[in-house]
């Protein structure tokens, strides 16, 4: 029997990523069950507009969706938790052929401006060069959203330039500061602490 043969069906992506533990937080793969409070934390304008793939409004369906699609071949996505299961956002890396992957995160509004975002990042950049071993990531952020940018320049990254990405809510093209960390970098940086790897 395989490990997909062995794993319950809606179990195999959740199976398939570690859960990263920080002092204050645990990331883990999403669980069809998480639906509805995902829908309710994410249905935020001011969440849709600072993220490329997050619509507005944020219906069950859209959530649904997100949790079906999520850890497929090209991505690796995780919920942000507090340690009592509480979900408060959600992180994931993009990987792409030609360049080094993409970080991606939200958090719901109530949980902003606590250091979650940071140390969530500094989980899933350990995860990417330790476990994943990669040489670099990379990062985006809407020029409006100044809390973003500091987060990225929190966790080491540097800024490279502005882009343009397609905004899901708004219709449109948006301008986007452009960020990378390299690995020579985040080395340096290692006083943030190794999150812990349980699975």
């Amino acid at each position: 029997m395989t490990l997909l043969q062995e794993i319950p069906t809606g179990r195999y992506r959740e199976a398939s990523i570690p859960v990263l533990e920080t002092k204050r937080l645990a990331l883990r793969a999403a669980r069809l069950e998480d639906a509805k409070a995902v829908a309710a934390l994410a249905n935020d304008r001011r969440i849709a507009e600072n993220t490329a793939r997050i619509p507005y409004p944020y219906k069950l369906a859209d959530a649904e969706q997100f949790i079906a699609g999520a850890n497929k071949e090209g991505e690796a996505a995780y919920l942000i938790t507090l340690r009592d299961e509480t979900i408060i956002g959600a992180c994931g890396l993009m990987f792409r052929e030609d360049d080094a992957p993409e970080i991606g995160y939200w958090l719901g509004v109530p949980y902003w401006n606590k250091g979650y975002a940071t140390e969530a990042l500094h989980a899933l950049i350990d995860y990417a060069f330790t476990d994943l071993t990669h040489d670099a990531v990379q990062a985006g952020a809407r020029v409006t959203n100044p809390a973003s940018r500091r987060v990225l320049e929190k966790c080491g990254f540097q800024w490279t330039g502005v882009g343009l990405y397609r905004i899901n809510s708004i219709k449109s093209s948006a301008p986007i500061d452009r960020f990378r960390l390299e690995r020579s970098i985040w080395s340096a940086l290692k006083t943030w602490g190794r999150a812990k790897r349980v699975s």
